[in-house]
């Protein structure tokens, strides 16, 4: 029996990539209390586990692309920011 298969799997692969940094969080926090309460079937807490991996996988990359952003801006002889410089820039 694959969940990864499923319409809903694919349709909450979506929503997830659709979500904010912090919405993602949000639900990623939601899903850890669950999960820590003990509380939850053990088929629905695999499928809470494989959607908590997912939104962490998401809240990475964002934090991923931001370091990247980050680290491209460019610094002056001073310290002081002068501008950026784009991500696909050769120069470092």
């Amino acid at each position: 029996m694959s969940q990864n298969t499923s319409p809903a799997a694919s349709d909450a692969a979506n929503d997830i990539g659709a979500m904010s940094f912090e919405a993602a969080l949000r639900a990623l926090e939601d899903v850890v209390r669950r999960l820590e309460s003990g509380d939850v079937p053990l088929d629905e807490s695999i499928s809470l586990y494989e959607t908590g991996e997912k939104l962490r996988r998401h809240c990475q990359a964002r934090i991923d692309a931001a370091q990247a952003r980050i680290e491209k801006i460019v610094v002056g002889a001073d310290g002081a920011p002068t501008g950026t410089r784009p991500l696909d820039d050769a120069e470092n």
